[in-house]
């Protein structure tokens, strides 16, 4: 008897065919080797080899994979201060410094609460959902990843204690855990880690592999903005095992250093860890400017930081500049902050004395993390060029956008939108004045209630350039939207309509046009005789949580002859992100097309409306989708670069150059 190869031993336990095979005249070989003729034999050997290639090729794409698995970097970002003061963007910047050295960027956020995803959450406690290309709904901290590196994340780049607890409690129903008793330690722990492991190599920036650095972001922080709390932080940081190699620190000013040395007493963080000689070549040169700028004394520090100061700054795209560059002191004037931000310089003044440093946070970061030689020298010139156009416009360029919503009580409830315009408003250059308006103050019944709210709300609307009508659920404030709609449609406003905005646009339609004064959505209405707006058949009634029509869905332009197709450079159809689950009804179409509403975008059955127009108008144009999502610095959003270009009367000319080829 002779055993040819002993099934233990093979890749990964496989069991291979001849892996048991056993010469014994107790053992007959399978009827159908001993049919089959040789050729028909062979061919199944051949497949049989073929199968056995192509499990070799998994299995080493699985050991690639587990390899960069164990070889990938983190960074995690946690902190010990109130939320809202920037932990997100921090990480996001320190994503973008990263990427600036040549190295490929993940993020992940994890958060604290019990819900499986933001999706059921209230803008007003939680800001806005952001929606991602697969449907997930998850944090607006998500938004900034996307926004600063340029990136596709997936729902999994979300973590929350819901989803955590859920996937385990399923692999307990299934037995995976055969019968033992699961716990916090090591089921929950160890379902969190292999979370982050497994996400953390799917790639999201377009390119095959997996990224040489995943940011984490921690939600969930308390504490002040004194040394005090963040002494206290980082003591529960260490009693729970964990050392902070580095301290972000947000403050109104910029750090002194006396502040520094504190914190790196009383944490155990050294200020930094060695100086950088990288500048010396230049300091004469540098000394020589800013001696002739009149400063009396001229001190140069370049030190690869720890304690790390991020402290307001005029717009956000300088935080990744603060995390490279250092200090911008905002009280000088516009001369002494191009001279340093060019010298990558930061600065403190006292007395006629300057104080150059250099923060030089990519340096530590890459010590850190032992990543010296897979780096380059950061490129950060285009952030700086963004930030300075944006710090070089004159506010007396300002484009005046009336928001008309239902969560205006919070900015981070439209916090992409707020971010599209923004990025539509530089492609034109302009700086963006929103001025948030609350819908329900401009119905008749707060005329009676609160009369000068109605008043003041109206005033705004009708000194605005453009009209924005953003998403929203629930019918408050629906009468406000429909008459915002109503003045920008017959004074020739330019108005966008987005998701409900959209649909408020063709219910306000069917109202003064139609004539149909009882035409509402069955979300607001139940019993309208005239439901010009319905519930999708494929949604759900009894559940909430991701029910509705999400993620990146196909829309076709039915003609080219239109503003939008334009906008969107004369593209047959657009992929973009959705989160709605009522919609305009297909039976009442034709009926509104034939008054003049065109719907020129529609998804691939036909059946359902994405993109509608007012012919005549100068931009009367609402979306069914959420073209802010996918918006980005250097790259706006074609509706909101249409609405803004309209509020400025350049969209005729733009429009021009782009149906001759020019752009």
């Amino acid at each position: 008897m002779a055993y040819l190869r002993d099934p233990m031993k093979t890749r990964r336990g496989r069991a291979e065919i001849g892996s048991m095979l056993v010469f014994s005249n107790h053992y007959s070989f399978p009827a159908w080797t001993l049919k089959q003729t040789p050729s028909r034999h062979n061919k199944k050997l051949q497949i049989i080899k073929q199968n056995l290639k192509l499990q070799d090729q998994v299995i080493d794409m699985e050991r690639e994979m587990e390899e960069k698995r164990r070889s990938m970097k983190y960074v995690l970002v946690t902190g010990g201060v109130v939320s809202g003061l920037g932990k997100g963007v921090t990480a996001s910047s320190i994503g973008v410094v990263l990427k600036a050295c040549g190295l490929r960027v993940t993020s992940i956020k994890i958060d604290p609460y019990l819900n499986t995803d933001a999706g059921t959450m209230s803008p007003f406690e939680h800001g806005e959902v952001f929606v991602l290309d697969d449907g997930g709904e998850v944090d607006l901290d998500l938004g900034n990843y996307e926004r600063f590196l340029d990136v596709r994340l997936t729902r999994d780049n979300n973590i929350t204690t819901g989803k955590i607890y859920q996937s385990v409690l399923e692999k307990e129903r299934r037995g995976d855990y055969l019968g033992k008793t699961v716990q916090v330690v090591p089921h929950i722990t160890d379902a969190i880690k292999d979370w982050i492991e497994s996400v953390s190599v799917i790639p999201v920036d377009g390119k095959e592999g997996p990224a040489d650095v995943c940011v984490i972001e921690l939600g969930g922080t308390v504490g002040k903005t004194k040394t005090k709390p963040t002494q206290h932080s980082v003591r529960e940081l260490r009693a729970l095992g964990l050392t902070p190699h580095f301290l972000a620190c947000r403050s109104a000013q910029p750090l002194l250093g006396s502040t520094k040395e504190k914190l790196s007493q009383f944490c155990h963080v050294p200020v930094s860890c060695y100086s950088s000689d990288t500048h010396i070549c230049f300091l004469s040169c540098q000394i020589y400017i800013f001696s002739f700028l009149g400063f009396r004394d001229v001190y140069w520090s370049s030190q690869i930081g720890n304690i790390l100061n991020i402290h307001d700054v005029p717009n956000i795209w300088h935080v990744p500049l603060l995390l490279r560059v250092g200090i911008f002191n905002l009280r000088l004037d516009c001369l002494y902050r191009i001279a340093f931000s060019m010298l990558c310089a930061s600065y403190q003044i006292s007395d006629g004395v300057l104080l150059l440093q250099n923060q030089n946070a990519h340096e530590a970061i890459l010590k850190q993390l032992d990543l010296h030689r897979e780096a380059t020298v950061p490129d950060l010139q285009e952030w700086t060029n963004r930030a300075e156009t944006y710090d070089n416009l004159p506010n007396s360029v300002r484009v005046r956008i009336a928001m008309v919503g239902k969560y205006v009580g919070l900015t981070d409830s439209y916090l992409s939108v707020v971010k599209a315009l923004l990025h539509a408003c530089i492609a034109c250059s302009l700086k963006p004045a929103v001025d948030w308006i609350a819908a329900s103050d401009l119905e008749e019944d707060s005329a009676k209630l609160t009369p000068e709210a109605h008043a003041a709300a109206w005033k705004t609307l009708r000194n605005a350039a453009c009209v924005l009508v953003p998403g929203g659920f629930g019918d408050r404030g629906v009468r406000g939207m429909i008459l915002a709609a109503k003045y920008a449609r017959e004074n020739k406003v330019p108005y966008l309509g987005i998701c409900l905005g959209m649909q408020i646009s063709v219910i306000e339609f069917s109202r003064s046009v139609l004539g149909l004064e009882r035409a509402n959505s069955a979300e607001f209405d139940a019993e309208t005789p005239n439901p010009v707006v319905i519930f999708m058949p494929e949604g759900s009634r009894t559940h909430m949580g991701s029910t509705m029509r999400l993620g990146s869905r196909r829309t076709l332009f039915q003609t080219s002859d239109c503003i939008t197709a334009k906008l969107y450079c004369n593209l047959e159809y657009v992929d973009e992100r959705h989160r709605h689950r009522y919609e305009v009804n297909p039976e009442m179409v034709g009926i509104l097309e034939e008054a003049g509403l065109k719907f020129v975008g529609r998804d691939e059955s036909g059946q359902r409306m994405e993109v509608l127009e007012f012919p005549g108008h100068p931009f009367y144009v609402g979306v069914q989708f959420h073209p802010e999502f996918k918006s980005r610095p250097g790259r706006p959003s074609a509706p909101f670069l249409g609405l803004i270009m309209a509020a400025t009367g350049q969209l005729e000319a733009y429009l021009n150059r782009h149906q001759n080829g020019s752009i």
